[in-house]
């Protein structure tokens, strides 16, 4: 039985600017096995978030093909099998903090305790004191924490992350680091951030790099 969470097979992905063609991503062929941790590293505008997207299934490529051996045949992706941290919190305004976290239980239909499951995981990024507060009063680095914690919080096959500590001073993000890695410690959870900052990508066990929209090869391990 493969164990490939997400494969890109030459995907690549362009857009029409005006009368120019962008290309964001050059064709890319690599693959994310349970239990990775892999760092994407490269500068803004070198295409991470647009590998991150494909990868999540969010966006269409303009060539190539993404795969989901471990996921699906040709259902569609559910909640709870990928989850994604995106640049800004994107949390639902008219929810609580613990109701946000709460959603991608319910809506995975995910079995046990949901409320005590999401305080929990909001408890391991240390909010859980503003569980009743809604996402327009928190901080912009509050509101990240919540997302995360709503992220570990259906333990997903495959967690992607982009830029997740962007928002947050060292300190805090080296914290939310630590407590997402305890989180998924001895799991299957493929993990794939896309950073700038290379204190983040030192604690992945791989490192794979981007520049002007080409995958380059990794530096150690993972292979692709």
């Amino acid at each position: 039985m493969t164990d490939i969470v997400v494969e890109s097979l030459g995907v690549a992905r362009s857009f029409e600017r005006g009368d120019k063609i962008i290309e964001a991503l050059a064709p890319a062929t690599c693959r994310v096995r349970a239990g990775d941790r892999i760092a994407l590293m490269g500068p803004s505008g070198s295409g991470k978030s647009t590998l991150v997207h494909l990868m999540a299934g969010l966006d269409q490529p303009s060539a190539g093909e993404i795969r989901w051996p471990m996921l699906r045949g040709a259902d569609p992706l559910q909640p709870g099998q990928v989850a994604v941290v995106f640049q800004s919190p994107s949390l639902m305004p008219a929810l609580s903090v613990v109701e946000n976290v709460e959603l991608p239980l319910i809506l995975a239909g995910t079995a046990g305790n949901w409320r005590g499951t999401a305080m929990d995981a909001l408890a391991r990024v240390g909010l859980a004191e503003l569980a009743d507060k809604l996402p327009e009063e928190l901080s912009g680095g509050q509101g990240q924490r919540v997302a995360m914690a709503r992220a570990m919080a259906v333990r997903p096959q495959l967690l992607l992350a982009d830029e997740p500590t962007g928002q947050l001073d060292r300190s805090t993000g080296k914290a939310l680091i630590d407590c997402l890695l305890e989180w998924i410690e001895g799991s299957r959870t493929a993990l794939v951030i896309a950073t700038h900052d290379p204190a983040v990508a030192e604690r992945m066990e791989d490192v794979w790099r981007m520049d002007h929209g080409h995958l380059l090869p990794p530096i150690a391990g993972g292979e692709r």
